[in-house]
């Protein structure tokens, strides 16, 4: 019961800072989609003409950074209710980058009614699930960046323990990626003070850390006292400091931030019961003795980045 107390308490914090972040959420969605790798879907919200819908000269298609290189539209079609226009492309797009669709002198029921631009790219949810499963899998910090390590061996003896360091972690995860990213935007580059982003974000973290080994001091002693040591070293994790880097320098807003902190947050969890599991299994098996303890857990932790390494490139969505 104090366990799901526990988690009920994070899960409401992160609620509040979902909600807080809505605005800014509603502020960056787009106006067109992706239909495919060689589509893009606009609505004009009126009925258009055919004859100037289909017309391929009537559109200006680039990336957002470059607006001097155009991508030639390949070819035009228009949904019944003359709406909706797909712009299909003879070669691949990059799906993960913004497009812009210029159409200019719309014409509706023979009047030219103006031109509008279109942002183009992937949805929101889209963005957010790509961050979340490719930090929890395709980009696994452990098996794949190969970072946390400390932690991952010292905790990861017991399924039990196991667990338990992986909710804590997540929840300082993703709580500090957050803080990091609004701290970052608001504080540090408003004073020019950027170089001090790393001391920064290490501080943030250990707020946090403290936070959560007050409440687990409270809540649920046993797990306090199994973690130990290496909860206090959540701090000094490699992951921890990662993260806010890679968002920082990715230019997530604080929801791709929040995502990739919850990613890796999980991402670490799911290493860890993975390697508990084993490790478990390894205690009541005839093991070499010049593999017994630390050697063999190197080579079980290579067995999994190298099944990690499946996920290698790729494409969610």
């Amino acid at each position: 019961m104090k366990i799901i107390r526990f988690l009920a308490a994070a899960g409401t914090v992160l609620a509040l800072l979902v909600i807080a972040a809505c605005p800014i959420f509603a502020a960056t969605e787009g106006s067109g989609d992706f239909k495919n790798d060689k589509g893009i879907e606009i609505p004009f919200g009126v009925p258009v003409d055919e004859s100037w819908a289909k017309d391929p000269a009537n559109y200006n298609v680039y990336e957002k950074p470059d607006p001097d290189i155009r991508i030639p539209v390949d070819s035009i079609s228009l949904d019944a209710r003359r709406t909706t226009a797909t712009l299909n492309f003879k070669d691949p797009l990059n799906t993960g980058a913004e497009y812009i669709v210029d159409a200019t002198d719309i014409t509706s029921d023979g009047k030219v009614i103006g031109s509008r631009s279109f942002l183009v790219k992937k949805g929101e949810v889209q963005i957010l699930l790509a961050i979340i499963l490719g930090a929890m899998l395709i980009n696994n910090f452990v098996f794949t960046k190969y970072l946390g390590l400390c932690i991952f061996f010292g905790v990861s003896q017991k399924k039990e323990t196991a667990i338990g360091m992986g909710i804590t972690f997540t929840l300082v995860m993703t709580l500090a990626a957050f803080f990091c990213w609004f701290l970052y935007n608001y504080v540090l580059e408003v004073l020019h003070l950027d170089f001090l982003k790393i001391i920064v974000f290490i501080g943030t973290t250990a707020i946090f850390v403290q936070f959560v080994d007050t409440i687990l001091r409270k809540v649920n002693p046993y797990l306090f006292k199994t973690l130990g040591v290496y909860l206090v070293l959540i701090v000094t994790n490699c992951i921890v400091l990662a993260v806010p880097l890679i968002q920082t320098d990715s230019g997530y807003g604080p929801f791709e931030s929040v995502s990739l902190g919850a990613g890796a947050g999980v991402g670490f969890a799911i290493a860890l019961f993975l390697m508990a599991c084993v490790r478990e299994k390894l205690d009541v098996c005839r093991v070499p003795p010049t593999f017994v303890g630390l050697p063999i857990a190197f080579i079980v932790t290579g067995m999994f980045a190298l099944a990690f390494l499946g996920f290698s490139g790729l494409s969610i969505f």
